[in-house]
């Protein structure tokens, strides 16, 4: 796990040692155990490194292969790299690293040595022959890939922030990807919201060459057929999968841990880590004042039942609310999430801990979601567009007019929809602001909704699916990659933490996709992966209620941090792209009370006024 950087020169030769130095500075944090440059007349490549496969200096990047020719940056890990080495039996191989398998994996099979590989990835490599640089991010998106394209310059960067320190891009704000961040937290496909930065999309690879970019996908979900597998024979295939994915994600030179929250998902995580390993394993356990949201019992009753290693690291909330600063500062993309995965990462990389695994992903490929059980619900109900539009316009407009929450103007919103698929339902869904109220915001015009235009090109892609596994691509493609799995690491890697996520092995992502509705969800959420893992984790644990921490934010908003909010709701209502009576009207009557407004509404204006000022945007 590390930080990658770099500037091609295209039309010109000039050599890039203070700018290359600048990016690599920037992203310091990414990578603190080693860093590294190679400059010529036509590319600059730099990296941060955090040691975890193969300690040695040797392993450093950037590296470049026997001949000379080839030069790679790479950031992530690639699971099944002994493997792919065994493969390659010809190349000539100096270091136990899996940056050199990659290398050797392209010089020997081009392209499709992203077919063979099995991680989270994003690297770049130069063949200083052909004078083609050849770029790639893995299947899901784990890890970030930022870039600008000018006539002058590819520049790109693990971070955005370190893309626009290069001092080559123009620090301006994309005021057509303002309303995908109010209403999703992000903005989404390959757009971000600086003007002419954009990043890699999940499962692409890149070709500059002849100074021209092409960015072609490798992977996506058109692929998966629908599973005839009955329960038993899911149950059997979700463990191997599962299993495989776990023991994959073990392979380290460094010590890895777990965080265990008492959930199913980490709970199964840490079990079947410690049926894996021949040491006790490292598990981390968050716990808070608040018994309501304190789930440290349940740890504690994994941890003791597999005889782990047990950490619990006890916060209170003032924490949260002393390391504000620092949150905010941490965000390299502007985000309503965040607090409590920078909190965690920071207190296990205090243990001593460079590489943890997570929970994630559970949720999102076992109906663990209400909003998948809401979806299907619609989905069923297709009967209701059969009455006239007009007449579902007036139900929904008396919906509206009756309702005291954001649940009731969607419902609304349904009704008044022409047609009910994926593309307009879902991104409902998931919005934190409709899209009217976006309007009203901002006083620039609202760019197309691209996760609208994303799913409707994956219609054809989950025409065979079935609901729960089309609302599982909508969740995929309108929070887990863009925000999720984002704010994991950019929380994490400020830290200098590596964090794996074996649900998300892509494996696993296929096989959960091609299971019909009853068997994924037989009766309750993520019955189909507790059968499959069971007996692993006890009753008590599977059988009980999700919870969650909720840190106190309206209160704090509203009293310990009116000072900061206020300066920061003021500087965005200054500023042109805003209407500035809207977003005063709002904070104000946030104030007064008015329950239609949401403290995670006024948070993200909060969260975005301090990028935009941080940034000089």
């Amino acid at each position: 796990m590390c930080g990658i950087a770099g500037i091609l020169n295209l039309n010109h030769n000039e050599r890039h040692n203070d700018a290359i130095r600048s990016m690599t500075n920037r992203i310091a944090h990414r990578g603190p155990d080693a860093d590294g440059i190679y400059v010529d007349e036509k590319v600059a490549l730099g990296h941060r490194r955090l040691s975890i496969i193969d300690l040695s200096e040797t392993a450093n990047q950037p590296m470049t292969d026997s001949s000379g020719r080839y030069h790679i940056v790479y950031n992530g890990e690639v699971y099944n790299y002994k493997e792919v080495k065994n493969r390659l039996s010809q190349y000539p191989f100096k270091t136990q690293s899996d940056t050199e398998v990659i290398l050797a994996a392209y010089i020997t099979w081009g392209v499709q040595c992203l077919q063979r590989f099995n991680g989270m990835f994003a690297f770049a490599i130069w063949d200083q022959v052909e004078e083609v640089l050849f770029i790639a991010r893995d299947r899901i998106g784990k890890k970030p890939f930022y870039y600008a394209l000018s006539d002058q310059y590819f520049v790109f960067s693990s971070e955005l922030r370190s893309v626009m320190s290069s001092g080559l891009v123009q620090h301006k704000l994309e005021e057509a990807h303002l309303s995908e961040f109010l209403m999703y937290q992000a903005s989404m496909g390959d757009q971000t919201l600086v003007h002419g930065v954009k990043r890699l999309e999940a499962g692409h690879f890149g070709v500059i060459k002849r100074n021209l970019l092409k960015c072609t996908p490798y992977w996506g979900y058109s692929d998966i057929q629908p599973s005839t597998d009955n329960y038993e024979e899911a149950k059997r295939k979700v463990s191997d999968l599962f299993l495989d994915s776990i023991r994959l994600r073990m392979v380290s030179d460094v010590s890895v841990g777990a965080f265990l929250s008492g959930g199913i998902d980490s709970s199964l995580v840490v079990a079947c880590m410690a049926e894996l390993s021949t040491e006790p394993i490292n598990t981390f356990t968050i716990s808070f004042d608040e018994k309501g949201f304190d789930e440290s019992l349940f740890a504690q009753q994994v941890a003791t039942k597999y005889k782990t290693n047990h950490e619990q690291i006890f916060i209170r909330p003032l924490e949260f609310l002393y390391a504000i600063e620092d949150i905010l500062s941490s965000m390299d993309m502007p985000s309503g999430d965040g607090p409590n995965s920078f909190l965690v990462a920071k207190h296990t990389r205090q243990k001593g801990i460079k590489v943890a695994m997570s929970g994630l992903g559970g949720d999102e490929l076992f109906v663990g979601y209400n909003k998948f059980m809401i979806y299907q619900r619609i989905m069923k109900n297709h009967w209701i567009l059969r009455m006239p539009i007009q007449m579902r316009k007036l139900i929904g407009g008396m919906i509206t007019a009756a309702g005291k929450n954001h649940q009731y103007d969607k419902l609304a919103h349904v009704l008044g929809l022409g047609k009910w698929e994926l593309a307009t339902i879902y991104p409902l869904l998931r919005r934190a602001y409709e899209s009217g109220d976006v309007e009203n915001l901002l006083t620039v015009p609202s760019g197309n909704d691209q996760v609208e235009e994303r799913l409707e090109q994956l219609s054809h892609s989950v025409s065979g699916m079935e609901y729960f596994s089309s609302a599982t691509v909508g969740e995929m493609e309108t929070y887990t990659r863009d925000v999720l799995l984002r704010d994991t690491d950019q929380m994490s890697m400020a830290h200098g933490l590596e964090v794996r996520v074996p649900f998300f092995d892509y494996r696993l992502v296929e096989y959960t996709l091609s299971l019909p509705d009853h068997i994924k969800y037989p009766h309750t959420p993520k019955q189909l992966l507790v059968d499959a893992l069971a007996p692993r984790i006890p009753k008590e644990i599977s059988m009980r209620k999700k919870m969650g921490f909720t840190l106190p934010m309206e209160s704090w908003i509203k009293h310990e941090l009116i000072e900061l909010a206020n300066d920061k709701i003021q500087y965005l209502a200054a500023r042109n792209e805003f209407n500035e009576r809207a977003i005063l009207k709002q904070w104000e009557g946030f104030k007064k009370g008015d329950k239609r407004i949401l403290w995670t509404q006024v948070w993200k204006l909060i969260v975005l006024s301090d990028w935009i000022q941080r940034n000089n945007l």
